[in-house]
């Protein structure tokens, strides 16, 4: 890993983000004060903030789906990926907005996908690859 990012962004309740994001994606809670909590987040630091979460438009296009845009993402390696995919999939009640499947089959840049919110609105995407040095892949 050449560096780690931080990503700092507005949730409603530090409890409910705590549940969504350690017990369901499975991240570990870092520090944390009565008004944010760090989120060790696939590797990267998450810092969730009480406040009102940001706009979100379905203006990115990517292949034939219009995808939400600002979103975070993370890369995995393929089979984390598929182990996050079924989490979420046997997950009563969840919704993704972009089932699990594979895009660009074939072609350079072949991952699977994935997106989806927090409870917050919050739009995440997960990206899978079975070989990481295929992420910039022309």
């Amino acid at each position: 890993m050449k560096s780690i990012f931080h990503l700092a962004y507005h949730v409603r309740d530090l409890d409910v983000a705590r549940d969504f994001y350690c017990n369901l994606l499975g991240c570990e809670e870092g520090r944390s004060t009565d008004t944010w909590v760090d989120i060790d987040f696939f590797g990267h630091q998450l810092s969730l903030h009480l406040g009102e979460p940001f706009s979100v438009t379905n203006t990115g296009k990517v292949g034939e789906h219009m995808v939400p845009m600002p979103h975070l993402g993370i890369i995995l390696q393929m089979e984390e990926w598929r182990v996050l995919a079924d989490t979420l999939s046997n997950s009563k009640n969840f919704k993704f907005i972009l089932s699990p499947n594979i895009r660009f089959p074939g072609e350079p840049g072949e991952q699977a996908t994935m997106f989806f919110q927090d409870p917050f609105g919050n739009p995440i995407e997960a990206k899978g690859f079975t070989n990481l040095s295929g992420v910039y892949e022309k």
